[in-house]
């Protein structure tokens, strides 16, 4: 096999491949038996038939295609091998002249892993803004436990205020039509926690029991629901139920009810020490990524645009999987932000995620840094306790998946780059 490789923009070969008349009859003939396995030919059975019927039944073209499908694998190895090439998709057939009895030419094309130029990504010196935490942080997580073991009892002698829990009534009308899926009865809502429609929760405070009221309201601009985005709504409402919070005391009865201490002094302790973790954790992520981008931004790479499409296109699954999970269409996501403003910020993140993947590979190449297989175990494992599923179940599922294992290797790998950019980098906290 002889080759004439051309490079070409966008970090594309083309490669010039000649394969021997021999060969390229072998690959014919091959290719020849496997169709008649599959062709009912009268008078033969099935294999059995030879080149010259087979080629009257399903033609010199299909035996061309099939033979040079069957021969590619093995080519565009050797191709690759001999050249060491370091391919990022899968490389595809431009042309090719295949006349039975004389050599075989192909030209095929070849996308290869941009190359990366590394600035310094070793002994720099960083100042990173350490994370504070609140002040109140402790009191706000005290109050918190306290309110997740609070009992509620009825009150009948007063309007409701803030802090309530009710139970009530509701029908919505947009435009004078009534809202689809825009009414209930005894719907709970917590007054102080409300995830409804802005200003609606505050027009259900000093409303007694059992009256009907009104509530006016104006949907967000950005409401999933674009008939109603922008648009005033009047809502029929009657409180059936008000309820208020009662807290518990907090004292060492208490904190011995909800955890292994004995005094509120140890429960208080144990919230520190969790708040001190946080600090320590964000501390930690700020700092790796603020090492990662002053490498990435210093860091020379061409990075072609059809890398960063097929980023995107996985992105996007990722999104419409994501809005799946949370009960929404494509459609409505759409209506929402609009097709481009969706499309371009997805591929402003590909284009972030190629190269810092890139970044990382070139480093891991540079430092011969590498995965092992208690590197991979430890990531199975990981998933295993995640999950709650034995190890040899999670692979057995794993496999399932076209490419995951390959992305656990690629996370391994990621978090081994990251480790080392740690230890060889010095971040001071300000």
């Amino acid at each position: 096999m002889n080759t004439t490789i051309e490079k070409q923009a966008e970090n594309i070969v083309k490669v010039d491949i000649e394969i021997p008349a021999k060969d390229a009859v072998n690959y014919y003939n091959s290719a020849a038996k496997r169709l008649a396995q599959y062709v009912n030919i009268p008078g033969f059975r099935k294999g059995k038939a030879p080149r010259n019927i087979v080629e009257q039944y399903v033609g010199e073209d299909r035996i061309k295609h099939e033979a040079i499908e069957g021969a590619l694998p093995k080519i565009f190895s050797e191709v690759i091998k001999e050249n060491k090439f370091d391919v990022v998709a899968q490389p595809y057939v431009e042309s090719y002249d295949y006349k039975v009895g004389e050599d075989l030419k192909i030209v095929a094309k070849l996308e290869l892993r941009p190359e990366v130029t590394l600035g310094e990504y070793k002994g720099l010196n960083i100042e990173v803004e350490a994370y504070k935490i609140p002040e109140d942080a402790l009191q706000k997580s005290i109050d918190g436990l306290l309110e997740q073991h609070a009992s509620t009892v009825a009150v009948t002698d007063r309007k409701t205020v803030g802090t309530d829990i009710v139970v009530f009534d509701f029908e919505g009308f947009s435009n004078g039509e009534k809202i689809e899926h825009g009414d209930a009865k005894n719907y709970t809502l917590d007054l102080a926690h409300s995830s409804f429609i802005p200003g609606f929760a505050e027009q259900l405070i000093d409303k007694p029991l059992g009256e009907e009221f009104e509530i006016n309201v104006t949907f967000p601009e950005e409401y999933h629901e674009k008939k109603l985005a922008g648009k005033p709504a009047v809502f029929k409402c009657k409180i059936n139920e008000i309820k208020t919070k009662v807290m518990p005391e907090l004292n060492d009865e208490f904190v011995q009810k909800v955890g292994p201490f004995k005094t509120v002094d140890d429960l208080k302790a144990d919230i520190q020490k969790y708040l001190d973790k946080q600090k320590a954790d964000i501390d930690r992520t700020n700092s790796e990524k603020a090492v990662f981008e002053k490498i990435t931004s210093e860091a020379k790479v061409d990075i072609q645009q059809s890398m960063i499409d097929r980023e995107a296109d996985q992105l996007l699954e990722e999104y419409k999987q994501k809005l799946s999970m949370q009960g929404f269409s494509w459609d409505q996501a759409v209506q929402a932000q609009g097709y481009d403003n969706i499309m371009n910020s997805l591929k402003e993140d590909a284009a972030v995620r190629v190269k810092n993947s890139l970044v990382i590979d070139k480093i891991a190449k540079e430092e011969n840094i590498t995965v092992s297989q208690a590197d991979f175990g430890a990531k199975l494992s990981e998933l295993s306790q995640m999950y709650n599923i034995d190890a040899p179940t999670m692979i057995k599922q794993l496999s399932q998946t076209p490419g995951v294992f390959n992305a656990l290797s690629q996370q391994a790998l990621n978090e081994k780059v990251m480790q080392f950019l740690a230890e060889n980098n010095k971040v001071t906290l300000k």
